[in-house]
């Protein structure tokens, strides 16, 4: 498994095969499922081709991997990379939720994007009613920007005076 970064706690891998399994467990799980908007089971060959897709896309996907177990933890993302900025996405498999592990993440990835992909925004769309996540993304330096009826909107803008 080839670490792209890592942080204290956390490496960051390229997407593998390897944790198929793992990741059907995280998006199949019906409270993960929920904050994800999905409705429908995730079948072996579509999260495969998930897989395929984003390593032939290079697209910034990561799967995190924590240092002292080799557990997995979750995956993180950088959707949708265009004009200097992108969209995040998080998803934390069920048992290692509230560990902190959201916020050691998302200034990882924050930092990555900034550096690696010359990014100046990261946004992101969180329900209202998932304050734990609303709260790590204050923390790490988030604000909202709007509302729909379905979400809150927050990013965050890079300028000369607040870079990482």
């Amino acid at each position: 498994m080839n670490t792209v970064f890592e942080t204290e706690n956390i490496k960051f891998i390229e997407l593998t095969e390897l944790l198929v399994q793992d990741y059907l467990e995280m998006i199949n799980d019906i409270n993960v499922a929920r904050l994800l908007g999905r409705t429908k089971t995730v079948t072996e060959e579509g999260e495969l081709n998930w897989i395929h897709k984003n390593l032939e896309n290079k697209a910034p996907v990561f799967s995190m991997i924590e240092k002292s177990s080799g557990k997995f933890i979750g995956n993180i993302e950088l959707m949708d990379v265009h004009d200097e900025e992108a969209e995040l996405g998080i998803t934390i498999t069920a048992s290692m939720q509230d560990k902190g592990y959201g916020t050691e993440s998302v200034p990882a990835i924050v930092d990555y994007g900034m550096k690696k992909l010359n990014l100046k925004r990261i946004f992101l769309r969180v329900f209202p009613d998932n304050l734990r996540a609303i709260h790590v993304y204050e923390k790490c330096g988030f604000r909202e920007y709007g509302r729909t009826e379905e979400d809150i909107l927050m990013e965050i803008m890079i300028t000369d005076d607040n870079k990482l």
